[in-house]
């Protein structure tokens, strides 16, 4: 069955931005399913509709950043994708980012063309109950520390109750089912662990931020697959 041209302008689109470096028109041609010429073709498109892709038949092309999708050409998986996302994090993310889900998601439909609206509304696709284990710690707190990589201080109590403090590196979170986990490296133990944020007591960011990038320790903490356990 024909590809519409609008998924088919996505799909190149969306194989461009998986390249940093320029790719020949044959790679994305046989990646994308078409003939060399129609790709030429849907290349030329793209640009049309503002699209920075610089390059040439014969050495290559690659995407610049910053361009904007147009919203009519996001797929019906994409927006229930986007809808069953939404609703997720409305269960079970704690509520300043549980609203944003539900701005952003309302941002989107504010420009979608009618029949993707009511797509969107009509959506069949439905998340569990909110999780049970209510946090004590600030999470969106966490989530500033992990974004500008400064370091926590922890007051947290393990499973038997027992209560340490702890200064970590925090680099990613966690969203489970029931529980949160700050994925951190841990200058008592000079290594990483994991902590529940419903287990943390209490805590202090610190305007300093931790001698590593986050980067680099989300790579490391990747690499030496350490278990995940909530």
């Amino acid at each position: 069955m024909p590809v519409a041209r609008s998924e088919r302008l996505l799909t190149l689109l969306q194989t461009l931005r998986r390249y940093r470096r320029p790719v020949t028109g044959m790679v994305l041609a046989e990646e994308t399913g078409v003939s060399l010429r129609t790709l030429y073709r849907d290349i030329a498109s793209l640009q049309a509709q503002g699209a920075m892709i610089e390059g040439e038949a014969g050495i290559g092309y690659v995407l610049k950043p910053g361009f904007m999708l147009p919203p009519m050409m996001f797929s019906e998986e994409e927006l229930e994708a986007l809808v069953l996302g939404s609703r997720w994090v409305a269960r079970a993310a704690e509520p300043r980012l549980a609203g944003a889900g539900a701005d952003a998601l309302a941002k989107i439909a504010a420009v979608l063309p009618a029949d993707m609206r009511d797509m969107i509304d009509s959506a069949a696709l439905f998340v569990g109950p909110k999780r049970r284990d209510e946090d004590k710690a600030d999470v969106s707190a966490i989530r500033r520390a992990i974004r500008l990589e400064r370091i926590l201080e922890l007051h947290y109590g393990d499973e038997q109750g027992r209560i340490s403090r702890r200064r970590v590196w925090p680099f990613a979170l966690g969203y489970f089912e029931h529980v949160r986990v700050l994925m951190a490296w841990c200058e008592l133990r000079q290594d990483f662990r994991h902590f529940r944020t419903d287990r943390i007591i209490d805590m202090t960011l610190h305007e300093v931020r931790y001698p590593r990038r986050r980067t680099v320790l989300l790579k490391e903490w990747r690499e030496q697959d350490v278990p995940l356990e909530n």
